[in-house]
């Protein structure tokens, strides 16, 4: 009897653990894609590569904090020739990424923006399809129809809609599914977790985006700062979204061990809506009646295509006839959450 209350308790203590993991991870992903968009809106800094590249350089300083000074993780060694061999391909498309959701977001609402980033699962799917031949059931396949249908209707029914700010998040998504992909390939043998991910990837991401930053947008930055009224808080407020940023990582990792797949599946479609509501109450883009269909289809496709995955890898895993653990075992969603670089939204960040 006595175990039977310890369980409980335990397991009220642990979904209470995992609720307020989802709550915080919830309020710093809103909070960095409003606070950007804020920077692009209302403090007139037009400057994508610039914002991109303050936030690998806070999130590369706030890892070495995590990691050294505050132990939060023990440090994952890796290779010298591994880091350029490995790492150096995983950070040019992880700069690629966050730079590109960033220029989305400078042109498109957030709203428009994070429907088109729930495209991912299918740019995944196409691109193992195409490129490297992978084969999906069919189910997979079905589960994708109402994604690829509520982005439609998202995009006909957009009432600010913007071509480039539309291109750049598409090509944006297959970046993140590019850069999923390549973990599998390119980290194998190494378990990161999301803080070493960030230790690792974002001083290759500064190093990489630093000099176009300049020569692109260096010009504007300067006469901005000459024109632009208080520039004292609005620097503290650019600064600030690089700190949430790198917060946001950290959020994310508690998230995965304090969740189940399932859990962060469902909770990270959630999440969009609650930055697609929060962003409307801020920003007040119009949304037409059609549009928060195409945008509600959407997110209830993504929820079913997680759990159609979930269910396939449980069915895999009791099948008959195997001694030992099968690849989806052992390459789980939720352990391949763990190798993907997390600093964006559904791994990312904006």
């Amino acid at each position: 009897m006595e175990q039977g209350v310890e369980a409980g308790t335990g397991g009220g203590l642990g979904n209470l653990r995992a609720l307020l993991a989802i709550l915080q991870w919830w309020g710093f992903n809103v909070t960095v894609i409003i606070i950007n968009k804020w920077i692009f809106q209302k403090l007139d800094f037009k400057f994508p590569l610039t914002v991109s590249c303050v936030h690998f350089i806070c999130s590369s300083i706030g890892a070495y904090i995590a990691i050294h000074v505050l132990k939060a993780k023990p440090l994952i060694q890796v290779e010298p020739e591994d880091r350029w061999r490995r790492i150096f391909p995983m950070s040019f498309v992880f700069c690629i990424n966050i730079v590109l959701g960033n220029v989305s977001l400078r042109y498109i609402p957030v709203s428009f923006m994070q429907t088109i980033k729930s495209f991912t699962p299918a740019t995944t799917v196409i691109l193992q399809w195409l490129v490297w031949s992978k084969h999906f059931e069919w189910r997979i396949w079905a589960s994708l129809v109402p994604i690829v249908g509520g982005i439609l209707l998202t995009s006909i029914t957009e009432l600010s809609f913007n071509m480039f700010g539309f291109c750049a998040a598409m090509v944006g998504c297959l970046a993140t599914s590019t850069k999923t992909i390549l973990a599998e390939s390119l980290l194998h043998g190494y378990k990161f977790d999301s803080i070493n991910t960030v230790y690792y990837m974002a001083p290759f991401a500064t190093m990489i985006l630093a000099l176009p930053a300049v020569l692109l947008e260096g010009g504007g930055v300067v006469t901005w700062f000459y024109t632009h009224d208080s520039i004292a808080s609005a620097l503290v407020i650019i600064i600030g979204s690089g700190v949430l940023a790198f917060c946001l990582n950290f959020s994310i990792f508690y998230v995965i061990h304090s969740t189940t797949a399932v859990t962060f599946n469902v909770a990270g479609n959630l999440k969009v809506a609650v930055a697609v509501l929060v962003s409307w109450l801020i920003f007040r883009n119009p949304i037409s009646p059609m549009n928060a269909i195409g945008c509600a289809i959407t997110l209830v496709g993504c929820t079913f295509y997680g759990y159609v995955r979930h269910l396939i890898s449980q069915q895999q895993a009791v099948a008959p006839g195997t001694g030992s653990p099968t690849t989806s075992q052992t390459n789980s969603p939720r352990s391949r959450m763990e190798m993907l670089p997390l600093v964006g939204d559904k791994q990312e960040k904006v």
